[in-house]
């Protein structure tokens, strides 16, 4: 069941809505502020509906926090600033959809069945992987740092991927090599997965040290 959240501070608009998504089977959490959303939005949320002008801040700034944490769940702001530069503003902070009020309930309920609709198809845990500030787009064959794309060379690329899917786990060095062919089907040699590891930190400047060395057995990928 999909599970929405809903930051609205005009409580007959809430409650209104909530009855609404409850009635074509949604679970509804709704919160008045962004403190509170800020609680309850890791808790298996699908989508979230956010108002923009709220009591301890603006939707488009929670928005944009949300993204910049990795967080890709599907937002959509619902707000009565409906003028053009308002709906760009949302979508250029990482909204996926803009309704403004007074909005009909149908129509609501239909853009948020898209939305999920296009979020499980565009984002299936097995093309995307999230650990820290990182995404990994399989498919792709590529690694985002934050909002920047690494330049890393295919053999970088698969030890970092190798490091981040057993995120928390000590990986040995053993494994790593055995994992490392290059592209001509050579081994790596032990001397080889340093200057890698090295030239990986050096790619990844101020979050280093989410690669960790466990001195004598080999490197861990932790989430600081």
């Amino acid at each position: 069941m999909n599970r929405l959240l809903l930051v609205e501070d005009d409580a007959a608009l809430a409650t209104a809505t909530s009855y609404a998504l409850k009635a074509e089977g949604f679970t509804v959490e709704h919160v008045d502020c962004l403190a509170e959303a800020r609680k309850l939005v890791k808790n298996d949320i699908s989508l979230i509906l956010l108002d923009v002008n709220l009591p301890d801040g603006d939707g488009y700034q929670f928005c944009q926090e949300l993204r910049a944490k990795g967080m890709s769940l599907p937002i959509i702001f619902l707000t009565a600033l409906g003028e053009e530069v308002n709906v760009v503003q949302g979508l250029d902070v990482g909204g996926d959809d803009y309704i403004a009020k007074p909005f009909r309930v149908r129509e609501l309920i239909s853009r948020i069945k898209a939305n999920l609709r296009r979020y499980d198809a565009g984002n299936k845990p097995a093309d995307i992987l999230q650990a820290g500030v990182f995404t990994v787009y399989l498919t792709r064959h590529e690694i985002m740092q934050r909002d920047m794309l690494l330049n890393l060379t295919p053999s970088e690329y698969r030890l970092f991927l190798n490091l981040m899917q057993h995120k928390n786990k000590v990986l040995s060095r053993n494994r790593l090599l055995e994992q490392l062919w290059d592209i001509d089907g050579d081994f790596i040699d032990d001397n080889t997965l340093s200057v890698y590891i090295r030239r990986l930190r050096e790619k990844l400047g101020a979050d280093k040290n989410c690669i960790a060395t466990v001195r004598g057995v080999g490197y861990m990928f932790t989430e600081e």
